[in-house]
């Protein structure tokens, strides 16, 4: 979560423009504010900056503006000489050395993992990417039995049977899903309530329930649209998932195979 902005007294000398190019979003007092910066203040959610809507986009470029001048303005006050400065900045410097060498090496990690190896996990792994059968459907929920009667009845008269579910999800349901059209997407069966699920796992593809079908929640008119037997998840749609977790396992072992061989060569007291 973004941090609340500081507020400043000094905006009178602030001078900021912003820039189309390159990888610098504002300057301050002719510094840039870079990719970097941003990724300062949103972590691993910075490659989504650009993706924001323009009120959170100010509110990032705001706390790194105002960060920028609190930094400028302590960079004149001498400190840097401080031997307390100095202390802390060998500390950063080790971990940032630490963090520069771990970078490098998962890097190498990445490489060297080939499709090969990536199908052979898959292979050994099937059961891992199972996947549940899933329907795919819209509904229209109401508080009585009677409003679902009476849109049952107008869709059976309809010539075109989905567009009107649409139509009248848009303006009768309660549920939050009307102004989609009713649209669930897909689900597996055990996601919804047991009486939705079992009145829409009864229908074929294109059907809906003649019947209004009573949940905790009210009524429900369900369309299916679509289902998907059982299975597993093909090799290409796991594949980025299986990428991930033969890196972290062999990052990992490289640590630790790492750590170890250190301890055995290094002296260490403990006091």
């Amino acid at each position: 979560m973004i941090k609340k902005t500081i507020k400043l007294a000094v905006t009178s000398l602030l001078f900021v423009t912003f820039a189309n190019a390159g990888d610098s979003y504002a300057t301050v007092n002719g510094e840039s504010i870079t990719k970097d910066d941003i990724a300062q203040v949103m972590g691993p959610q910075a490659s989504q900056f650009d993706k924001l809507d323009k009120n959170m986009k100010k509110r990032v470029l705001d706390t790194l503006v105002e960060k920028k001048l609190l930094i400028q303005n302590a960079s004149k006050s001498g400190l840097e000489n401080s031997d307390t400065y100095k202390k802390k900045l060998e500390i950063v410097k080790k971990e940032l050395l630490l963090t520069t060498w771990m970078e490098e090496e998962a890097k190498k990690i990445e490489a060297s993992i080939k499709d090969s190896d990536l199908k052979a996990f898959y292979d050994k792994n099937r059961d891992k990417f199972k996947e549940p059968a899933q329907l795919k459907a819209r509904h229209i929920l109401v508080k009585s039995e009677d409003e679902a009667k009476a849109i049952i009845k107008e869709l059976e008269g309809a010539k075109d049977v989905n567009a009107k579910f649409i139509e009248l999800a848009k303006s009768k349901s309660t549920g939050p899903s009307g102004q989609n059209g009713g649209e669930l997407g897909w689900f597996p069966l055990e996601r919804m309530v047991p009486e939705f699920s079992s009145a829409a796992d009864k229908l074929k593809k294109g059907e809906f329930t003649k019947t209004p079908v009573k949940t905790q929640f009210g009524y429900h008119v369900i369309l299916l649209e679509d289902r998907k037997p059982a299975g597993v998840k093909s090799f290409d749609e796991v594949k980025p998932q299986i990428k991930a977790i033969l890196n972290r396992k062999k990052f990992n072992d490289f640590i630790e195979n790492k750590v170890k061989a250190l301890k055995k060569d290094a002296k260490i007291e403990i006091k």
